[in-house]
């Protein structure tokens, strides 16, 4: 299953306020794995950047001046995401601020289901526990030594980490694993080995003695169920 985790940085908190996206990463996954493929870009978001904000991102206004602005990636974008689900931390900031650029551009807005919500995952599994992405990159030992700062493609790599951790990904790599497999697999293989019929430890006489016994019972006796069929044919042959 294709997924993109995508994160985005922005002047503040509220598009209504008229804040904007200022930067987007995207990472590709298939079946939760990274495939290589990502989506970068910085905007120029066409107003002053708050002292708050550039704090959190390190983003000057001078930096971003000249930046492609959303109209210029908005194909792009919305080629690259494609239908695939989205992945984010908090995704209904992300999700506002995306849909709010989407509708000021006349294109078609994400629908909430086809996003994940890694805080919220992460909630559930470890409910009364922090769950910033900082907190679970320290719960799951994923690197934070490369983040000085929020970077929006430097936080959607680090979200794709996490992200297989909630979805169980170091069990999904030690299966992967031929030695680990024999250990991981060993319970089912011996289940496996205990389904199979024993060899019988009869002697030909004791299996005939038997089976005579059994011709006794009549047609309906569930013994018939068990006896080789040749067997049943010597008994039914020979009844006492």
């Amino acid at each position: 299953m294709r997924e993109i985790v995508i994160d985005t940085e922005t002047t503040g908190l509220d598009p209504a306020s008229g804040h904007r996206i200022i930067e987007i990463g995207c990472v590709e996954l298939f079946n939760v794995i990274p495939t290589g493929e990502t989506y970068h870009v910085y905007l120029d978001p066409e107003r002053d950047m708050p002292e708050e904000a550039f704090r959190v991102h390190g983003l000057s206004l001078e930096f971003l001046t000249g930046k492609p602005k959303f109209a210029e990636v908005a194909e792009a974008f919305v080629t690259f995401i494609a239908d695939a689900t989205l992945v984010a931390h908090n995704a209904e900031f992300d999700m506002r601020f995306i849909n709010a650029e989407l509708t000021a551009h006349g294109l078609p807005t994400i629908g909430f289901e086809r996003v994940v919500d890694t805080l919220t995952l992460a909630r559930r599994r470890h409910p009364g526990s922090p769950n910033s992405l900082d907190a679970l990159c320290q719960r799951y030992g994923v690197d934070l030594s490369r983040r000085s700062k929020h970077g929006a493609l430097l936080d959607a790599e680090i979200l794709a980490e996490v992200y297989a951790e909630l979805m169980g990904g170091r069990q999904a790599r030690l299966a992967l694993d031929p030695a680990a497999s024999e250990t991981v697999d060993a319970p089912a293989r011996r289940a496996r080995e205990a389904a199979r019929a024993l060899p019988s430890q009869l002697t030909e006489a004791e299996l005939l003695a038997h089976t005579r016994f059994v011709a006794t019972l009549g047609n309906s006796a569930l013994w018939l169920r068990y006896l080789p069929a040749a067997t049943r044919e010597i008994g039914e042959a020979e009844p006492i």
